[in-house]
């Protein structure tokens, strides 16, 4: 489960538009190791695991890898990832481990069972959850915010499918019902009706990823992920087409990085307060989370092209807690003065 860290001030000092235009240089590393010791390879020494737009680089790619005269398959930088995401994504509504509550249904004992399309999620009136087709039909939940004298959760009986019924509640209400322990999952439970299911607001999100972030479309799979398994695959491209076929992360081929011409760097100062006192900020997992949180307000924003790193101080530290300043040490002192 990732920790849940709250951005309070983020400084861009010095702000502008990074070009997305510069031209990708690949550079082949002959050393085989898996895909995540690749991407760190790729990370420490370039910029990242290769990412590719479209046919032109990908045959520049093919042409890097073949001028040095090896034969074989390689790492490139996309990824499968299994996602599951609440359609209303205010932070602040979910308590720790809040956004993380799952009931899937134990009647089958394979829920979810990741069949092909099936990447929205439905309940059932035994208050197991489903993974569905996104394109059925079902009533829907929605939630309408806390009053004290309405339920926060009702019942659409129109059967629509899962985005139709997502687009429904957020324009009448605020959006479809996120389930956050089980005293609210018996709540919406009892809403769904008789013998019937109803979507909720739980989806996956897009399963191949570029382990820099990019939002690039572009694919060339001779063998595509299996959307029917809940692990973790990697995109190797095949020596014989160059096309890209989904292997387990763990295997060992050569890999390829990624780098341009002129980088343009630039330092940003950043406060993090996590929600939670007990978060350590000198985990990686958790340092890891807070890039991929500042990754995606940057593509909010509409900045690609863009690779976030850590820079550690003298001491070997990346955060530092922030000292109050000697007025502020003063104001406290005379305000516990005027409490005793």
């Amino acid at each position: 489960m990732k920790e849940k860290v709250l951005l309070g001030i983020f400084f861009l000092s010095g702000w502008h538009t990074f070009s997305t235009c510069l031209p990708r240089q690949y550079h082949y590393v002959a050393e085989p190791k898996t895909w995540t010791e690749a991407q760190s390879y790729c990370r420490e020494k370039y910029t990242d695991l290769a990412t590719i737009d479209n046919m032109e680089e990908m045959n520049q790619l093919i042409n890097t890898v073949l001028s040095s005269d090896y034969y074989g398959d390689v790492w490139i930088g996309l990824h499968d990832v299994v996602d599951w995401r609440w359609s209303f994504s205010d932070a602040s509504y979910y308590p720790v481990g809040g956004a993380d509550y799952r009931n899937w249904d134990t009647w089958t004992d394979n829920e979810p069972d990741f069949g092909s399309g099936q990447f929205c999620v439905n309940i059932g009136d035994n208050g197991g959850w489903w993974d569905d087709d996104c394109t059925t039909s079902y009533p829907f939940i929605c939630y309408k915010g806390t009053t004290m004298m309405d339920p926060k959760f009702l019942v659409v009986n129109d059967r629509m499918n899962w985005p139709s019924a997502q687009r429904y509640c957020r324009e009448n209400y605020i959006d479809l019902a996120s389930v956050r322990n089980q005293t609210e999952n018996l709540e919406i439970q009892k809403l769904v009706p008789k013998r019937d299911w109803a979507w909720i607001g739980l989806y996956r999100g897009p399963p191949s990823r570029w382990s820099d972030g990019s939002n690039s479309s572009f694919t060339y799979w001779e063998k595509p992920p299996n959307p029917m398994t809940n692990k973790i695959q990697c995109a190797a491209a095949l020596w014989k087409s160059f096309k890209w076929r989904a292997v387990p992360c763990t295997n060992r081929y050569p890999f390829v990085c990624y780098s341009f011409p002129v980088q343009m760097k630039q330092v940003f100062k950043l406060k993090v307060k996590p929600e939670d006192s007990s978060v350590d900020l000198t985990d990686p997992a958790v340092k890891a989370d807070i890039l991929l949180k500042l990754q995606d307000r940057l593509k909010d924003q509409g900045v690609t092209g863009v690779v976030l790193k850590w820079r550690e101080q003298p001491d070997g530290k990346v955060f530092h807690k922030e000292e109050k300043s000697p007025d502020e040490k003063e104001k406290k002192k005379l305000q516990e003065k005027c409490e005793l």
